[in-house]
């Protein structure tokens, strides 16, 4: 086996990341949960790859059971991705699978828990809610200078229902951001190992489709549209669609800043600097807009010459 002691090394460290869902790490852990097993199935055969982590399944289902379920409900990305690795897919590519793969299983988690045992996402929420601003609701009505802390059953009723709204845009960020951090650590220790992984194109390529424009126009057309009825559902779609594109046209600004650093032939640093504000202040995001709707790359690239 060419990685023998580098396998043997993933293994207990797929391990330890696995029991440290029994610690307060788990907040923390649980974003890596796929690097190993990623790296694993990547680097070896299949046959290799199951005879290093059945025994870690084993260990962790005589430990606790639970944790099984959930080594395998991470085991499924880690596989797909690892997959499009082998395939030497496009960074892209890969992404949007391990996207897609987490996300359909917190969706199908949903489902069963709804289905099988009856599970209501939205009084969850609202006894959560409760539970936490109850305290501050009973500071406010013990002391006069903590008022504004009190909520009433309106206010939570309200939070509760626009945190049902945001929970589709939460999942997918969330699938993303899972992939993206998995992508980030597994490429330059594949590539350490010889095993050569497409990247993801330099920044100044970043680029949204065009069309995303008239999504946006669509999301606040059904925002204004449906402000004032009963309609949860069309609300649901704005409510997630027009943030999702927001965070679209930031990344679109930030791929205009590096692309004009790289045509100017400015310092490294300058578009991370420029990037700097538009992350704060989300506003500046209308430079990725006008990058978008109109020529503005072409206009830079004409004035260069």
């Amino acid at each position: 086996m060419k990685f023998r002691w580098t396998s043997v090394a993933w293994s207990i460290a797929y391990l330890l990341l696995l029991l440290s869902l029994s610690t307060p790490l788990l907040i923390i852990t649980t974003l890596f949960m796929i690097v190993p097993a990623v790296v694993l199935f990547t680097s070896l055969s299949t046959k290799q790859f199951i005879l290093h982590v059945v025994p870690v399944l084993l260990i962790i289902a005589l430990i606790t059971p639970v944790y099984l379920l959930i080594a395998l409900y991470f085991l499924i990305p880690a596989l797909v991705m690892g997959r499009w690795y082998r395939k030497r897919a496009s960074a892209m590519s890969t992404l949007l699978a391990g996207t897609i793969t987490i996300l359909g299983e917190f969706m199908l988690m949903l489902l069963l828990g709804t289905a099988l045992f009856h599970f209501d996402l939205t009084g969850y929420v609202n006894d959560v809610l409760e539970m936490v601003t109850s305290p501050m609701s009973q500071l406010g009505t013990t002391n006069p200078l903590l008022n504004d802390l009190s909520f009433t059953s309106e206010d939570v009723r309200m939070i509760s229902h626009m945190t049902i709204q945001m929970i589709p845009m939460t999942l997918i960020v969330s699938s993303f951001m899972i992939a993206v951090i998995t992508h980030s650590i597994v490429r330059p220790i594949l590539n350490s190992m010889d095993l050569a992984v497409p990247k993801l194109k330099p920044a100044r390529e970043w680029r949204l489709p065009r069309s995303f424009i008239w999504y946006y126009l669509i999301g606040i057309v059904i925002q204004l549209i449906f402000s004032g009825s009963k309609s949860n559902y069309m609300l649901m779609i704005a409510a997630n669609l027009l943030p999702l594109l927001r965070i679209g046209f930031m990344i679109q600004a930030i791929g205009f800043f590096f692309f004009l650093a790289h045509e100017r032939k400015w310092n490294k640093v300058m578009p991370i600097l420029l990037a700097v504000p538009v992350i704060l202040l989300p506003p500046l995001r209308i430079i990725g807009i006008i990058d978008l709707v109109f020529p503005l790359r072409e206009l830079v690239t004409k004035s260069k010459r």
